[in-house]
């Protein structure tokens, strides 16, 4: 009955006189699509909270297809968040231009640039609790913030911090991360003036950490010489691209 059934449809004359041919795609794509759809559902709900049947309901496949690419739930939400982790590292690479406090708003307005972008992304990256961070998904977090660690020093021309300034860089990764969060959820504060006041922390946190290191007392001179030395008018460089 039900071969017949589909005999019968595959012979129903369509409009126009052309059958619609079913949507293939690639293995990169179709990866692409169902880690899209993960990062969208762990976005909102915890990853216990998220089946293979929703997440092969989201991306409109089946759930064999999604056993199929990547194995089981676990082996998706990691794969997910690394997906979400490189394309935030591939904005943030540095562009050496400008002074450094320059550079530092030029990398975080790309920063933010993705978190507007890539919401469903950056929420799931970094959603959830210590529970969370275990194994390989606690590997994918700490690498993308070491990365940020590592390219701040850069953009600071700093080498090797010591536990005051590493403290104070620490911390302010944690900020800009949690107000992330926070405007993504609020939208209350206008991008630009929430970058601006960002930055104003990290100049605060390290007048902070200068108390306890004199290193980062020259530091902070230099930044603030730096930025008052740049001519008037002159636009940050980095903050469109």
């Amino acid at each position: 009955m039900g071969s017949t059934s589909e005999a019968a449809e595959r012979a129903k004359p369509v409009a126009g006189g052309v059958r619609p041919t079913r949507r293939r795609l690639s293995v990169d794509r179709r990866r692409e699509e169902l880690m899209a759809a993960a990062l969208e559902l762990f976005s909102r709900r915890d990853a216990e909270h998220v089946s293979i049947d929703d997440v092969a309901s989201e991306a409109g496949a089946s759930r064999a297809l999604v056993y199929h690419y990547f194995g089981g739930k676990q082996e998706l939400y990691v794969a997910a968040l690394r997906s979400a982790a490189a394309q935030l590292e591939a904005r943030l690479g540095p562009r050496g231009i400008g002074t450094p406090l320059d550079e530092l708003a030029g990398g975080l307005t790309r920063y933010f640039d993705f978190v507007e972008e890539h919401a469903a992304g950056f929420a799931a990256l970094l959603r959830g609790g210590p529970a969370n961070r275990s194994g390989e998904i606690g590997e994918v977090v700490d690498s993308v913030r070491h990365r940020l660690l590592r390219l701040i020093m850069k953009q600071l021309r700093v080498e090797e911090p010591g536990p005051a300034l590493r403290v104070a860089l620490r911390s302010w990764i944690a900020s800009v991360e949690t107000a992330g969060l926070d405007w993504l959820e609020r939208r209350d504060i206008e991008r630009p003036a929430l970058e601006r006041m960002l930055i104003g922390q990290m100049t605060a946190l390290l007048g902070v950490a200068a108390e306890h290191d004199a290193h980062v007392g020259e530091l902070l001179d230099g930044l603030v010489r730096d930025r008052a030395s740049r001519p008037t008018g002159q636009e940050r460089p980095g903050a469109d691209g």
